[in-house]
């Protein structure tokens, strides 16, 4: 017991003494409380144990809200119904509703941008603000390879929204959704950008392209048409589609890039139609079988599986086996890569291609063409509302369809149900070849005979593909 309470006792000596020695040499201190900002910082080490690398000292690279751009980008996204009208129903004439989506505002005279798939089961397109007002929208164009659409209402003074850099966007950087889903207007989501240039298969027909951005923003439908823009409020994508088991959003949404898009809709609107340039190639993807017999130094680029004679690619003297590695310098790795950069350029456009042949990188000069082999732009149709003035649509045969048909004519795409040319029961798919008695190979040929023949009446004579015979309409040019 004795021992103990020595311990006890010397234990406590010891404690006494040692605050006494570390009071006498510590200076005393004061807290005193800062005026100014703090601002917290990471940690910095001077030697990193992994990389020798020094940990950075700033919170963020960029901003990470979207409360500006937000408010600068709803007023000028729209809720769009396309609805068919129809007056063949068993309780006369009625409408239902096709389809609903959003589009952007793109010109304050009232161009707007969407989805060719919100619209195309419509012919009558209701499209209402950000703030409650209410149009019936005209349709200029569409473009169903790119999933695009072009309309226009009739008003001044709109909101709307600048075109941004879609190739300078970055994987990784913030991004904002904003459109109608399930009819929520003007509602916003964000995410980053996950991926560029994928393909997903979703569009069909032979020049489709497909190198959309992904992002992981929430997008469901009543989205697609709606706006893809960065921290800035710049448009960099028209949101179009999803991949989903549920037909709801489960992690992956997918725009149209912000710079086919600017190219697509320019088209549409000068020109009707997409004036596209291709360079005469069908391709593929450079597979790990054919890098090996090629001897290729990965498998980046994309492989010629055959030349289309008379195509550009055939007369700068590129062959079938050749893998594009670049075009006009900038690197190609995989197929929506070189859709995207090939399909921003129209007819004439010269190119600088990269490919590798036999091991070794070559170069040449490439001229687009289009589809009928013509390197000439399209010479703009003008007048064309004397078709719209009629009710129906119509569009040049392609070169699958020339070679197929062995005859030159002009496709009736579409037909205004109630209009002049709906009265002479003619049926969308019919090919005119000559309007009264002049043949017509292109569509000027046939704006150009209706314009000389206003105020008479005039017969087109032409053919269906699935039925034998020639077919005549008569109609009054209005």
């Amino acid at each position: 017991m004795k021992n103990i309470v020595s311990i006890l006792i010397a234990s406590l000596l010891s404690a006494v003494l040692a605050v006494a020695i570390y009071r006498y040499f510590e200076q005393p201190f004061s807290l005193e409380r800062s005026e100014g900002e703090v601002s917290a910082k990471y940690t910095r080490f001077e030697d990193n144990l992994f990389n020798g690398k020094l940990q950075r000292t700033f919170l963020s690279s960029s901003p990470t809200d979207f409360i500006s751009a937000a408010e600068t980008v709803t007023p000028a996204v729209v809720n769009i119904q396309s609805v068919e009208n129809t007056n063949t129903s068993w309780w006369g004439p009625g409408s239902f509703a096709a389809s609903s989506g959003s589009g952007v505002i793109i010109s304050p005279d009232g161009y707007i941008v969407t989805n060719n798939h919100v619209i195309e089961d419509g012919n009558r397109f209701e499209v209402t603000l950000n703030d409650r007002r209410e149009y019936v929208a005209k349709l200029i164009a569409s473009d169903p390879s790119t999933d695009m659409a072009l309309l226009k209402i009739a008003e001044d003074g709109l909101p709307y929204l600048i075109f941004g850099n879609s190739d300078s966007v970055r994987v990784g950087e913030w991004v904002m959704a904003v459109g109608n889903p399930f009819n929520l207007t003007s509602t916003v989501t964000a995410g980053i950008v996950s991926a560029k240039g994928r393909s997903i298969d979703i569009l069909e027909g032979e020049y489709t392209i497909e190198s959309f951005i992904q992002t992981d923003a929430a997008v469901n439908p009543g989205n697609s048409g709606g706006a893809l823009v960065n921290t800035n409020g710049e448009l960099v994508g028209i949101n179009t589609a999803i991949i989903t088991r549920s037909g709801r959003y489960e992690g992956y949404s997918f725009a149209i890039p912000s710079n086919l898009a600017q190219k697509v809709i320019h088209d549409l609107k000068e020109f009707g139609e997409v004036q596209r340039g291709l360079l005469g190639i069908k391709i593929g993807p450079v597979t790990r079988e054919i890098a090996k017999d090629l001897d290729l130094p990965s498998m980046d680029g994309v492989f010629i599986n055959s030349i289309v004679a008379g195509g550009g690619a055939d007369e700068a003297g590129i062959l079938r086996g050749d893998v594009i590695v670049g075009i006009n310098n900038m690197k190609i790795k995989t197929i929506p890569q070189l859709q995207e950069q090939v399909g921003r350029l129209h007819p004439g456009t010269s190119i600088y291609v990269d490919f590798l042949r036999n091991g070794k990188l070559t170069h040449t000069t490439v001229t687009l063409k289009d589809k009928n082999l013509s390197s000439k732009y399209l010479e703009k149709v003008k007048n064309t509302s004397i078709l719209e003035k009629h009710g129906f649509q119509l569009r040049e045969l392609t070169q699958e369809e020339r070679r197929r048909l062995r005859v030159s004519g002009i496709y009736v795409e579409k037909i205004e149900r109630g209009s002049i040319i709906d009265d002479t029961e003619m049926d969308p798919g019919y090919i005119i070849t000559k309007v009264g008695d002049i043949h017509v190979t292109s569509l000027k040929d046939v704006v150009d005979e209706l314009e000389k023949s206003k105020g008479q009446e005039v017969y087109l004579e032409g053919f269906y593909e699935d039925f034998p015979g020639e077919y005549y309409y008569t109609f009054r040019v209005k």
